[in-house]
């Protein structure tokens, strides 16, 4: 299993930049996937998380009506479409994926709960 996070860049605030999660070995209709970020000094947080079986989205409130997650099952890849970006949305960004059953249902918040992990990619936002 691999996952290539792409995408990402330089953007001024209120601007817009998309990342992407293309995965391999893997089928999206079995694995969640989720986005963390961490800027510097900070520990990883998590951004978004579609589910696998009904593709329902979830986002943590620092980012809820500004970014959206979705996913193209037939090339395997989700994608994190970020508007009306901060100076604090700079950080890398992660996707990672999980297909196991979990105990409790806001799992996907936690990163620890994830087998696999893409590299990173940058996103800065500064004027």
């Amino acid at each position: 299993v691999q996952l290539q996070a792409s995408g990402g860049g330089l953007a001024q605030p209120g601007g817009s930049l998309s990342v992407s999660c293309a995965a391999s070995g893997l089928t999206l209709d079995y694995y969640g996937i989720g986005w963390f970020r961490q800027a510097p000094g900070k520990e990883r947080e998590w951004v978004s998380f579609i589910s696998s079986r009904d593709g329902r989205t979830y986002y943590a409130d620092s980012v809820k009506g500004r970014f959206t997650i979705s996913r193209d099952r037939a090339k395997s890849t989700v994608y994190l479409q970020m508007n009306s970006l901060k100076p604090e949305d700079t950080a890398v960004y992660y996707c990672a994926a999980d297909g196991s059953d979990h105990a409790y249902s806001r799992w996907y918040r936690d990163n620890s709960e994830y087998t696999y992990w893409g590299q990173g990619t940058q996103v800065t936002v500064s004027s």
